[in-house]
This record gives C-alpha cells, structure tokens and sequence, in this order.
C-alpha cells in the first residue's frame, strides 16, 4: 500500500510491521517535500511518525478519539486521514490548515494551536463516553514541552483521581518544545528516559507473585495493595509521580520502533482508568540536518533539502521587529542590570536568545506557563527588578487574570512587550494577535502603545523600562520593519500618552495605531490625488489616548478614520469614538480593522486583502463613507 491511497487511518489495520515502515519513510518524504517548498512546522512531525502509525493499527478511528496538543506535530495524522493529496496546500489560503481544525476534517476530534489542552478536552470526552453509556477510546498525545504547562497538569490531577474513567495520555518525549526544555519536569523526564522500562518491572513481579503459595493466578485485594506497594519499592523513581497522582506507568519505550510501540499500545488499551504511556522520540527523526539542529528545524521557511539552507530572498530585507527588539534589549541591560527578559518557551521567536547569550544572567524561560511568567514578573518587579516579558499577543491571553490580579491591582512595573501583534498569516486563527488592544485597554493601570516602525520600537523600549507608575505593554507585528534608520544607542524615551501629526490637511483626520500608520500616509496619499486633503496622527497610545491631540482636530475636521491591525470591538477606534463621545464632540466616524470574525490561514498580504485593509481599498472606504463621487480604481 502506498500513503497515497490511504483515506482512512482504520487501512492500517492487518499492515506489518514492513508495510507500516514504508508508509512512515511515504510519510517522511511528503513531509520533508511539503516543508521545502513553502515552508511551515518540520521537527515535530518527523519525530512521531511511527508513533502515530502504531497508535492508529490499535484504535478505531470511526469511534475512537485521539486529541493532539498543539497541533503542529500532527501532520503525519493528516496525511493518513485523507489529506494527502491536498497537503502541498498546507498553510496556504483555502488549504490545509497547519493546526488541528475539527471542520477541515472528522478525525480532527479537537482544535489546537496553543499548548498543554489535550488531557483537558480528553478527559472531557471520556466523561461524556461514561455519562452517555458509550464506548470507545479516547487517547491524548501530548509533547513533554506542554507537561510544564499548568493546565496539563490540572487535568493530570483531575484524571488520577478517576480510576474507573478510561483515558489513555500518550507523552512524546522528545527533550524539546520548540527550544530545549526547562525546568524540573524536563529533568525528571529526562531521568526516566535513562531508566529501565517500569512496566517491565512490573510484569515481572506479577509473575514472580504468581508463584507464591497461595497466590496463583488470582489476586485478592490485599496482594494487589502489596504488589503495588512492592513495585513502588522496585522502582522508587521511574513513573512513581505519575503512579502517585493516579495512573498507571509504562515506559519509557522507543518511539522509533513499531512493534514496541504496538505491543504497548494494545496492552494500555486493556487497562482501567487514566493510563501514561511514556515515548521516547527524536525530534526531527530521519533527517539528519534537523535531528542535529531541532531548534532551527522545528519549523523552517523554504528551504533546500539537500543542504538544509534558506532559499535566499531576492531582494534583502529589514531586520524583524523581534531581532530589533532583543539587540536594543541587551544594549538597555548591558547598562542596567536590573533589567530581566521573561521569555515562556519562545526564546528564539521573541529573540530573547540572544539576551540568554550575552547575558544568562539577565534571562528567564519560564517553558510553556505563560501565567506563571506573568506572576513572576510582578514577584520580580516587587524587590526592584525591571522585568520585560516578551510574550506573543495570542499566547498573553493565557495570563489574563494574573495581569489585572496580580500586576495591575497592585499597580506593579511591569513591562509586557507582545510580539506577532496583529495578522500572523500562515499560522491561522488560534495565533492571530488580533484581540490584546481590547483584552487590555479596559484594564486599570495599564499604559498600551505601539509603535510605527522599528525605530519607535527603540525609543518605546526605553518608554516601558523607565516607565515605574504601573505595568505598560508595546504590540508589535510579526516580520520585518520598514528599514529606517536604527540607532546605536542614546534613545529618548516617548512622552506618556502624546501622539504625533505627520501630515496636516483640512479635510480629513486620519488616526493609525502601531503597524497601520504607514498604511495611514499611504491612504492620504492616495485621497489627495482626489482632492482630499488628510490630517495623519501616529497615535502611539491608545491608553492613555492623546484626547489633547485628537479632539480639537476631530472637533475642527469633523470625519474621522481610525486604523488598526487588531479586532474593531474594544479597540483602538473605539477608544477614539468614545472619547469623541464623552466630550460632547460630534463626529462622523469610519473604523477600520478586523471585524467580529475569525481570520484564517493566510499570507498577512492576502488576509489585509480579504478584510479591505490595503491603503487602495481603505481609501475606497473612505470616499464611499464620506458620500464623495470618486471611487479608487483598484
């Protein structure tokens, strides 16, 4: 059978273990293709191949339910539930999704973009299995990165305390979220890994119990409590937490070998109660570049397979925010070493390791807890430290309460610096950065600002450092600046709450926030080839909003457009429309930005195109709003 006429995973039924071998080098191969041609997540994939073939031979895939966390480590499961021959559309507009989607497909029993969900939605399931009177079996698979994250571990304790609900954790333990694990889990895990499987020992008393006089093949209740008791002795460490908190142990085992692999999951399958099956895999397995760098190889653009390198850009670009946010970071805290960079298990997305580089010492990864980072900080910020924790805009939701209990309430300096603000592209919905203007401006305590471009990014580096009344977030977007000119050093910090007028006319007044007022000038520029002269403002905050800027020219003018690269309910025009409003200023008012809708997969240049957000289109908004006769030829 070649992976090709695979639709459905229950065709793996009755495979050999050669069989099944071919199909996971199918899957390798499609996989490594995919991934050099147009880019996208490539270590975890590799890396549970065979996990996912032996899992799938055990189970019934048109009862059963298998839950992935995260999401990106499941693309050899959607080459074999019939996606293969759409896969070379992974990532891309109207294609395949590059996480979990429950309406791409039926076997895609739970969405996941973000980490540390799948014991969660799993034992949901299992429960409703039991309330309903069903049967089937329900299996969470879940990378050793997501076990730091604390909703793992309440659902760990949750489950444990169920013995009689069936629930299968599979844990893909590879040392690696997308960086190098931290913490003392990872350490405990990486003991285990070295320790002979538990589950050996296990059997192995069993039999020797069985010999005993008296004893035989029966178990009383009181033996079972004595052999319990007596392997806990025999393996004092190996999978004794996980045996502690509820369920039974097995492994570690090969997750490279099929056999193995199968023979345990069918013994698992036959016990009661919440089962961990601990597997030991490589991430980036049967591609020898990525199994040597599974950091750079966790997700790639596209690339050579043959060399492993970049397809180089035909033209050179400016660098990231990200990088132009960390090297003005180690500059700041070179001279200051108060200052700590908080990253929770995104070092390399944020360019926080590049601080851990130069200097360790002035570095935290806290592994995928987004709230505990939080926390942390204003433990920090407590005793004097300048904590800035860089966290991407859709991962910060997770921290929500702690940013208004545990920061904000109590007014601590705080400085959050949120990455992949606004249209993420590729990654789809659960990634988009499109909702932390709102989440956050109705927050006590809170400054909010954006920058236009990379420069200001340097200069509100500054702002938030020096900033002590109280916690203060910068967004900023995802990819490359604009290429203005970057300073070395000697930055000004930015005034509090003060915006800026970058082109003045008497027609119009146009707002735009953070990555929107280049889009802004741009727009003006095309309304004054139609006669319409525009007042542009970089906002800069929009908490607190510059109302001493704003409202004389809104009252002067008369129409408003507010921009911004985030969700229009709560947001920066918003803002702008209540402050109008709460000042007795009557004004007519067009807000752009994402509406009350979901944005999908996508390049950011299509998604901008889908949502009318070009500068054409917008201007094309404008004059219809504002009744003129002209229209923007597009």
């Amino acid at each position: 059978m070649h992976l090709s006429e695979l639709s459905h995973p229950n065709q793996l039924h009755g495979l050999s273990i050669h069989q099944l071998e071919q199909i996971a080098r199918q899957i390798r191969e499609k996989h490594l293709e995919t991934i050099a041609a147009s880019g996208g997540h490539l270590g975890p994939g590799l890396g549970v191949v065979e996990l996912t073939l032996a899992l799938y031979q055990t189970l019934d895939l048109d009862r059963d339910k298998v839950i992935w966390d995260v999401g990106h480590q499941a693309y050899p499961h959607k080459l074999i539930t019939g996606r293969y021959n759409n896969f070379h559309t992974l990532r891309q507009k109207n294609g395949v999704a590059g996480y979990l989607k429950r309406s791409e497909s039926k076997f895609d029993h739970f969405g996941a973009g973000h980490a540390s969900t799948s014991i969660s939605a799993g034992l949901g399931m299992a429960l409703a299995r039991d309330m309903k009177g069903e049967k089937f079996k329900v299996v969470a698979v879940i990378g050793d990165g997501a076990l730091t994250g604390g909703m793992a571990l309440e659902a760990i304790n949750h489950a444990g305390h169920l013995p009689h609900t069936n629930l299968m954790v599979v844990l893909n333990d590879n040392e690696m979220s997308i960086s190098p694990n931290v913490g003392a889990i990872p350490r405990y895990l990486n003991k285990m890994r070295l320790s002979p499987p538990v589950q050996f020992l296990k059997d192995n008393l069993e039999e020797q119990f069985k010999h005993l006089p008296f004893v035989g093949e029966t178990f009383t209740p009181e033996m079972q409590r004595i052999k319990e008791g007596m392997k806990r002795l025999a393996v004092p460490k190996v999978g004794a937490v996980f045996e502690e908190l509820g369920f039974t142990y097995i492994g570690p085992i090969d997750g490279h070998n099929l056999e193995e692999l199968i023979t345990t999951f069918n013994q698992a399958h036959q016990m009661q109660g919440p089962v961990l099956v601990h597997v030991a895999t490589v991430k980036g397995k049967g591609y020898a570049i990525a199994e040597k760098d599974q950091v750079g190889y966790h997700a790639q653009n596209p690339f050579n397979l043959a060399t492993g390198k970049a397809i180089p850009s035909n033209k050179p670009k400016p660098p990231s925010y990200s990088k132009v946010f960390a090297e003005t970071l180690i500059k700041l805290a070179e001279e200051n070493p108060k200052i700590v960079g908080i990253t929770a298990a995104m070092a390399t997305g944020t360019g926080l390791d590049k601080l851990q580089a130069k200097l360790p010492n002035q570095y935290i990864d806290v592994g995928i807890a987004e709230q505990h980072a939080a926390t942390l900080a204003a433990g920090l910020a407590c005793e004097g430290i300048r904590p800035v924790c860089a966290i991407y805009s859709t991962f910060l939701q997770r921290a929500y309460d702690q940013i208004i209990h545990d920061i904000c309430i109590q007014k601590l300096p705080v400085f959050f610096c949120l990455d992949r603000a606004g249209i993420v592209g590729a990654d789809g919905p659960t990634h988009q950065g499109l909702y932390d203007i709102s989440y956050l401006r109705c927050v006590p305590n809170l400054v909010l600002m954006a920058p236009k471009d990379e420069a200001e990014l340097q200069r509100m580096l500054v702002t938030g450092i020096d900033y002590t009344d109280g916690a203060i977030a910068m967004r900023y977007p995802r990819g490359n600046g604009y290429g203005v000119p970057l300073m070395e050093e000697g930055w000004e910090p930015l005034e509090i709450g003060k915006g800026e007028i970058l082109r003045s006319g008497d027609d119009l007044l146009i707002l735009g926030y953070g990555s929107m007022v280049y889009p802004a000038l741009q727009t003006a520029e095309i309304l004054n080839e139609h006669g319409i002269s525009a007042t542009v403002v970089n906002a800069r905050f929009v908490k607190p909003l510059d109302t001493e800027l704003i409202l004389p020219l809104a009252q002067r003018i008369g129409k408003v457009v507010t921009m911004e690269e985030g969700c229009l309910m709560g947001g920066f025009g918003s803002a702008v429309a209540e402050a109008c409003m709460d000042n007795n200023i009557p004004v007519s008012m067009l807000r752009l930005g994402v509406p009350d809708q979901l944005v999908d997969h996508a390049t950011p240049e299509q998604s901008f195109a889908d949502l009318g957000l070009t500068p054409s289109q917008m201007a094309d908004r404008v004059l219809q709003t504002f009744k003129s006769p002209v229209s923007v030829a597009h």
